[in-house]
């Protein structure tokens, strides 16, 4: 076999074997956004932003409207409770850095032995190339793990049709009125 034939199939060799490069960086926003075009011609969308759930003070993003009529189970799950979110998302832990989004919704305390969340919000974005786009959120939250992932079921504007997963990991919480910053890592196919 000669140098140039052994050297082509060394390519094709590799070309079979590497995995497809992602192709170009297409949009960025900030420090918290970045969304590539891969080979197949679907984008890849990477956030990072925190995610401010302030259900205590004068103006709460989150308020209690239902809760069970039998109070006497244990309180530490609250079990029936459910809450309605309007909470800012920003692009540091910083309740003070730039707004990118919100988060709006419900979440409900749907476990008995843990405190456990069934998440339904809608994730929307306010700044940069994402200004108007959202993607929704669907599934459990173990509140109480220091990290845990939720699937992405969809989107709109830019992330239309998106799937894909959030990883949530508390940044601090206070127990006492259950103020939390959760930082969130959100890869979305789309």
């Amino acid at each position: 076999m000669s140098k140039q034939n052994g050297m082509v199939l060394m390519m094709l060799i590799l070309s079979v074997i590497l995995p497809p490069p992602i192709q170009s960086l297409k949009l960025k926003a900030g420090n918290w956004g970045k969304s590539f075009l891969k080979k197949n011609q679907e984008t890849q969308t990477n956030l990072q932003f925190y995610f401010h759930d302030t259900p205590s003070g004068k103006n709460p993003s989150a308020v209690k409207v239902a809760e069970p009529v039998d109070k006497s189970k244990p309180f530490v799950t609250q079990f029936g409770s459910i809450w309605m979110a309007d909470d800012p998302l920003t692009e540091t832990s910083d309740p003070k850095s730039k707004l990118v989004g919100r988060a709006q919704g419900i979440y409900a305390s749907s476990c008995q032995q843990e405190f456990g969340l069934l998440m339904s919000l809608s994730y929307s974005f306010v700044d940069g190339p994402y200004n108007g786009s959202t993607f929704a959120l669907v599934g459990k939250n173990s509140a109480m793990n220091p990290v845990r992932e939720m699937p992405v079921v969809g989107g709109t504007g830019l992330f239309r049709m998106a799937r894909g997963y959030a990883i949530a990991k508390t940044h601090w919480i206070d127990l006492t009125n259950g103020d939390a910053i959760v930082g969130y890592n959100v890869t979305l196919v789309h």
